[in-house]
C-alpha cells in the first residue's frame, strides 16, 4: 500500500513524524547500476582474452568467469589471474592484460548513476540535509566508484566494510555513519535497494526506511521499508512532506522529472 505521496507504503508512526535531517545512501544499485556496469566489463575482459589468444568457447569462459566470482566474491581482483592459473597452471602476462584493459575501459564507460541521481542529491543539499553512503564493498573501491561517479566531494560520510569490519544488515557500519553526521536514527533515513541488508540493518537502529525499487535485483515483493521509490528524485517529495516544507520554499525545482 502507498502512502499520499505515492512512493510509499503506509507509515506507522502516526501524525508526529520527526523532521530528517540525513539521508544514507547504499551505493551500488542504489545510486549506480552496478550489475550492469558488471555484466559490460566482464563482456569486454572477455573479447579481450580471446582476442589475446585464449582458445575457449566464449559461453564456457563467462562461465568459468561467473563461478570465480561467485567463489571469490564480486569485488575480487584476482578472477582472472586465478582463471589463467586453473587453465594453464601460469598466468599469461598477454592474456591478463587484455582481460584487464578491456574490463576497465568497459567499465569507466558503463559505470553511470541513474537517472536524477545528480539531481536528487543536489536538492537534498539545498534543504539542509547532511548525506551519507554506507557500503559493503571495500574502502577503495566505494572511492573508486564514488571518483568515477563524481561524487566524491558529495557525501558528508562515507562508510565502507574496512571501516567496521562488518557488512549489512549488522548495525555496526550503520551506527558509524551515523556517528560521522552527527545525527540521531529517527532523524535520518536509509536509502538502499537490498531489502534485507539495507532496510533490516536501517530499522534495526530506529532509521526511517526507503527501498529503491529500480535497483532490485531479487524480485522483492514485500520490501518492509516505509517508503517505496522507482525513481530516485521521488525521496525530494518525501523529505519535503515529512519534513513539512511549503511549497513556495522547495527550490523552485524539485518537481518530478520523467
Amino acid at each position: 500500500m502507498r502512502d499520499a505521496t505515492g512512493v510509499g507504503p503506509v507509515s506507522s508512526g502516526g501524525p508526529h513524524v520527526v523532521p530528517i535531517q540525513a539521508i544514507v545512501f547504499d551505493l551500488d544499485n542504489t545510486l549506480t547500476d552496478f550489475m550492469k556496469m558488471k555484466e559490460v566489463a566482464i563482456e569486454a575482459a572477455i573479447d579481450g582474452m580471446i582476442d589475446a589468444g585464449f582458445r575457449i568457447p566464449r559461453d564456457q569462459l563467462r562461465a568459468r568467469i561467473d563461478t570465480l566470482y561467485r567463489e571469490l566474491g564480486l569485488e575480487s581482483q584476482r578472477v582472472f589471474d586465478e582463471l589463467l592459473q586453473r587453465e594453464f597452471g601460469e598466468v599469461d602476462p598477454k592474456i591478463l592484460a587484455s582481460g584487464i584493459v578491456g574490463y576497465r575501459r568497459a567499465r569507466e564507460s558503463a559505470l553511470v548513476t541513474y537517472p536524477h541521481v545528480h539531481l536528487t542529491l543536489l536538492e537534498l543539499t539545498k534543504r539542509g540535509i547532511r548525506l551519507g553512503v554506507v557500503s559493503d564493498a571495500p574502502r577503495l573501491q566505494v572511492w573508486l566508484r564514488l571518483c568515477y561517479l563524481q561524487l566524491q566531494h558529495v557525501f558528508d560520510a562515507v562508510v565502507t566494510f574496512d571501516d567496521t569490519g562488518e557488512r549489512k544488515p549488522s548495525p555496526a557500519p550503520f551506527r558509524e555513519v551515523l556517528r560521522r553526521l552527527d545525527v540521531a536514527p529517527e532523524r535520518s533515513m536509509m536509502v538502499g535497494d537490498w531489502a534485507e541488508r539495507d532496510v533490516v540493518g536501517g530499522r534495526s537502529l530506529g532509521m526511517r526506511t526507503v527501498f529503491a525499487r529500480y535497483g532490485d535485483t531479487f524480485d522483492t515483493k514485500e520490501s518492509g521499508a516505509d517508503h517505496e521509490i522507482d525513481d530516485v528524485f521521488q525521496l525530494v517529495r518525501i523529505v519535503d512532506e515529512l519534513n513539512g516544507t511549503p511549497p513556495g520554499s522547495r527550490g523552485g525545482t524539485a518537481k518530478e522529472t520523467t
